[in-house]
């Protein structure tokens, strides 16, 4: 009898790890970005630090220019306690994205994705992050994003699957105010 019991428990395990696990919906970019648009100074207002972040305590901005070969140059900023550390690197459109996925690269070989994620009608603000969930970038074109383009953003994000929980919020401007 307890054998009995023991095989329908060692049975109804099996089975149980046989059940396909709920997956979460791959992360997907917008439809397109016009990079002319998209050019110019972005503020970071909240993200998932990358490990070349970890020196920087505020006031991180990203410029993004078109060359004339087509690609993007990308020039990261930020304040550190000594002073400023900058990053150059480039960043070119993934064929058949219409212009939302990006690889980005700052020293070769090395190249990353980057995909945006949400984007406000009038390029207020951009959600930009990459398809493992590991890291995001919550930017605006002013230091500051009012609340309901923050929640906007957010919303963008969670959408994806992003867990907020990690997020950081960057400290921009001499008032050192963050939301």
């Amino acid at each position: 009898m307890v054998r009995l019991f023991l095989l329908r428990v060692l049975v109804a395990s099996l089975a149980c790890l046989a059940l396909p696990v709920r997956a979460e919906a791959p992360v997907d970019s917008v439809a397109a970005v016009d990079l002319v648009r998209y050019a110019g100074k972005w503020y970071e207002v909240a993200s998932f630090p990358m490990f070349f972040q970890r020196n920087c305590v505020g006031d991180t901005t990203a410029d993004y220019a078109l060359t004339p070969e087509g690609d993007v140059s990308v020039t990261n900023r930020c304040r550190t306690a000594d002073g400023f550390d900058q990053a150059q690197g480039k960043a070119w459109a993934v064929e058949g994205s219409n212009n939302a996925r990006l690889k980005v690269s700052f020293f070769w070989p090395f190249r990353s994705d980057y995909w945006v994620l949400g984007l406000d009608a009038d390029y207020r603000w951009a959600v930009v992050g990459n398809p493992n969930r590991k890291y995001l970038w919550i930017l605006s074109r002013t230091p500051q994003l009012d609340k309901p383009l923050l929640e906007a953003a957010l919303k963008a994000a969670a959408t994806q699957g992003f867990d907020l929980k990690q997020l950081k919020y960057t400290v921009q401007g001499s008032a050192g105010k963050s939301p």
